[in-house]
C-alpha cells in the first residue's frame, strides 16, 4: 500500500489516545507487521483482506501473507492477534501528529490496538524493567491479554526500530534494538559437546567446556570463593583471599586435580555421557566464551517441551526441536534489566554482539534449523552475517 493512499493519523482524535500505538520508521510493510504477530499469535490473520487477481482453483485454501501469498486491501485491515484483541491500520504519519503524540518525529506509520484493558498490581519498586513498563503503567501493570499484546508491541518495535504510545499515561516507550542480543538454533537434533564445541571454536578458538576453565584469568580459583583476573586487584572482581570451607575443598579439590589430567576429566565425561545415554537422558552441557571486562558467551542445549509458536505447523518440528542457545552474560548483569544501560555497558555489549552472531552462523551451518532472536522472531542467516543487529 503507497503511502500516499493511507489514511491519516488524527492526533486530536480521543480514540486514538484511548488505544496503544504502534509507531512504524519509513519502508515497514504490513506483510512484515505480520510475519511477527504469527511467529507470536499462531492464528494471527487478517480481518479485511483481498486476494492477488491470480488464478484459483478452488482445491487449497487462502494462504496468510506470512507466506507471500495475498496483500493487504487498500482498506483500513485488521490483523486480529487473538479473540478479543487486532492491530489495525497502518495509519499515516505526519512529524507534527509524531511529535503531538511525543512519539519520534521520524515515525513514519502507526497502528492502533484493538483489546481488553486488564490490569493487576503496581510495580514493585526497585526491580529490573527493561521495556519501561513500570513508568508506563504507574498504577497497574498489564495482565494476560492485555500484556501479550503490550510485550508483543515492544517487541516489534524492537524488532522493527518503533515506538510504542500507551494508552492511560500516554508514556513512549522506544526499546533499543540492540539490546536483544541473544540467539538460538532451532534444530531437531541434539548434537554432542564435542560436536558442539568444535563448531563454536571455528568462531570463537578460545572457547571451552564448562568446567574446564581453572587454569584461565578469569575462572574460579578452586581454593578461594571468588572469581576474577589474577592480576585485577581492584573492583567488582577482586579475588577473594578467604579459604573455603572443608565441605567446599571437599568439592572443589577433586575439580582441580581432574582439570590438571586431561585423559581423566575425558574419562569422566564419557562415563557420564554414556550413563545418560543408558537412561534415555540427553548429555548436558556448556560451552563458555570468555571475553574478558565484556564478560562472557554461554552455549547451552535446551530440550523444548513443544516447537515455539512459529514453528508448529512446520513438519520437522513435529518431532521434537532443540534450541541451541547462544547467551552473553554480562559482568554487571543487572544492567540487562535496566531501560537505559550506562554508555560503557553498551560498548561492551556491541562488541559481545558480533561474535554472538558468528557462533549462531557457526552452528546453524552445521545442524541446520532456524534462528531465532529472543522474542521468538525468526532471523535470516544474512542478517547475521553482516554484522551486529
Amino acid at each position: 500500500m503507497a503511502r500516499s493512499n493511507l489514511p491519516p493519523l488524527d492526533p486530536d482524535d480521543p480514540t486514538v489516545r484511548q488505544r496503544h500505538l504502534l509507531a512504524l520508521p519509513p519502508g515497514i510493510a504490513a506483510d512484515e507487521l505480520e510475519v511477527l504477530a504469527v511467529s507470536r499469535f499462531g492464528r494471527a490473520s487478517w480481518d479485511c483482506e483481498t486476494l492477488e487477481e491470480r488464478p484459483r482453483t478452488g482445491v487449497l485454501p487462502a494462504v496468510s501473507a506470512a507466506l507471500g501469498i495475498r496483500k493487504v486491501a487498500p482498506a483500513m485491515p485488521r490483523l486480529r492477534l487473538g479473540r478479543f484483541s487486532a492491530l489495525v491500520g497502518p495509519y499515516q504519519m505526519s512529524p507534527a501528529s509524531a511529535v503531538a503524540l511525543g512519539l519520534p518525529a521520524g515515525s513514519d506509520t502507526a497502528w492502533l490496538a484493538d483489546g481488553p484493558k486488564e490490569r493487576g498490581g503496581p510495580p514493585f519498586p526497585g526491580t529490573g524493567d527493561r521495556e519501561g513498563l513500570a513508568r508506563a503503567f504507574p498504577t497497574g501493570l498489564p495482565v494476560r491479554e492485555e500484556e501479550r499484546i503490550v510485550l508483543f508491541l515492544i517487541s516489534a518495535a524492537r524488532r522493527l526500530g518503533g515506538a510504542v504510545r500507551v494508552n492511560d499515561s500516554g508514556a513512549v516507550l522506544v526499546p533499543d534494538p540492540e539490546s536483544a542480543v541473544d540467539l538460538s538454533l532451532l534444530t531437531t537434533r541434539w548434537p554432542s559437546a564435542q560436536e558442539v564445541l568444535a563448531h563454536v571454536r571455528r568462531a570463537a578458538p578460545r572457547a571451552h567446556l564448562a568446567g574446564d576453565g581453572y587454569a584461565q584469568s578469569w575462572s574460579f580459583d578452586p581454593h578461594t570463593t571468588g572469581a576474577g583476573p589474577a592480576d585485577e586487584r581492584q573492583g567488582r572482581h577482586q579475588r577473594s583471599t578467604r579459604p573455603l570451607d572443608r565441605v567446599g575443598r571437599a568439592v572443589h579439590d577433586p575439580l582441580a586435580r581432574h582439570n590438571d589430567d586431561e585423559r581423566r576429566l575425558e574419562a569422566l565425561r564419557a562415563e557420564s555421557a554414556a550413563y545418560q545415554e543408558l537412561m534415555g537422558e540427553p548429555e548436558l552441557y556448556g560451552i563458555e566464551i570468555d571475553l574478558g571486562m565484556d564478560g562472557t558467551i554461554e552455549i547451552i542445549p535446551e530440550p523444548l517441551p513443544e516447537p515455539p509458536v512459529v514453528l508448529r505447523s512446520t513438519p520437522w518440528a513435529s518431532a521434537g526441536v532443540t534450541a541451541l542457545r547462544v547467551l552473553w552474560h554480562p559482568h554487571d548483569d543487572t544492567e540487562l534489566y535496566q531501560e537505559r544501560p550506562s554508555a560503557a555497558f553498551r560498548v561492551a555489549r556491541g562488541r559481545a554482539v558480533s561474535l554472538v552472531n558468528a557462533v549462531a552462523v557457526a552452528l546453524w551451518a552445521a545442524f541446520d534449523g532456524e534462528l531465532a532472536d529472543e522474542s521468538d522472531f525468526l532471523i535470516h542467516v544474512d542478517d547475521l552475517r553482516i554484522g551486529p543487529r
